[in-house]
């Protein structure tokens, strides 16, 4: 043991000279680094800044090709116009109201289901979360016409209810949910036991606490879903008037035609509030997706 420890002891400054002999110097790494992730964040936001430059561009200079990189008139028409020709207010209160109560209701779901399958027992508990994740192989359109008969029985055609709760149970969400209270500590779960504390109690006081890492991706994942989902509402609204946002971009676009100024300057408008979202869960969120397959 001794001599083992005598070895170790003895190479590590030769590792450190060759640690450093290979990296290069801090410096040089931070500068390196600066450059790529400014490189990195230009290429990324590129077709950002490309979407509101042609969401400030006329039709005519959108015609000519090349297009100018920068525009040479901004016409911020584009964004008032479609308020005033469409109800553009009552789309984004339809996709807030759908998009805020699915992120309750199945934050809800998916946390408690999530615990229940990771810390309670219960008979085929297994069998049961195998099945469900077994459903994430099935296409959302297989399901479609089932489900839209079920809308239709429930008398929920044309409503906000038909549009939430077909989609409040997801199974990616509770995977996320039971692989992040997995890697929870037992003993804490048993010393809260021990005390007395009920599952509801443990659940409410000690779990979720612990777990805003879990709900802030898990809110960013649904709102993001829920905000740009368009097929489903598209099927179960029927009135122009409760329609979504991303439903009702389509009445921009035409048949032999778009006038992409005004369309590009909604669908700008339209990804604002997933930024929202994401920069003020964003703290939480690189942590709640990197802990949720530790155990």
């Amino acid at each position: 043991m001794s001599a083992a420890l005598s070895t170790s002891a003895t190479s590590e400054p030769g590792a450190d000279r060759n640690a450093e002999d290979e990296f290069p110097q801090p410096r040089r790494v931070k500068v390196i680094r600066f450059v790529v992730a400014t490189v990195a964040v230009l290429i990324l936001m590129f077709p950002m800044y490309w979407m509101l430059r042609t969401a400030v561009a006329s039709t005519a200079e959108i015609a000519n090709v090349p297009v100018p990189l920068w525009p040479q008139h901004w016409h911020w028409d584009n964004f008032i116009q479609p308020w005033e020709e469409y109800p553009f207010a009552r789309w984004v209160r339809n996709s807030v109201v759908i998009s805020v109560v699915s992120v309750i209701l199945t934050l809800g779901i998916n946390l408690s289901a999530g615990y229940a399958f990771a810390k309670l027992r219960f008979p085929l508990r297994n069998v049961l979360f195998l099945l469900i994740i077994s459903t994430l192989m099935v296409p959302v359109q297989v399901i479609m016409v089932p489900q839209f008969q079920i809308v239709i029985d429930l008398n929920l055609l044309n409503s906000t209810w038909g549009v939430i709760l077909p989609r409040l149970a997801e199974a990616f969400g509770l995977f996320m949910a039971r692989q992040f209270f997995l890697s929870m500590p037992d003993e804490l779960i048993e010393a809260a036991r021990i005390d007395g504390a009920s599952p509801f109690r443990i659940f409410w006081s000690i779990a979720l606490p612990l777990a805003k890492p879990l709900i802030a991706a898990l809110v960013i994942f649904t709102f993001m879903w829920r905000w740009n989902e368009f097929i489903w509402p598209l099927i179960v609204l029927t009135d122009p008037n409760s329609y979504t946002l991303p439903v009702g971009l389509q009445f921009l676009i035409a048949q032999f035609g778009s006038d992409f100024g005004p369309l590009l300057a909604m669908t700008l408008l339209s990804i604002l509030p997933m930024l929202v979202v994401f920069a003020f869960f964003q703290k939480y969120f690189v942590a709640g997706v990197a802990t949720t397959g530790l155990k």
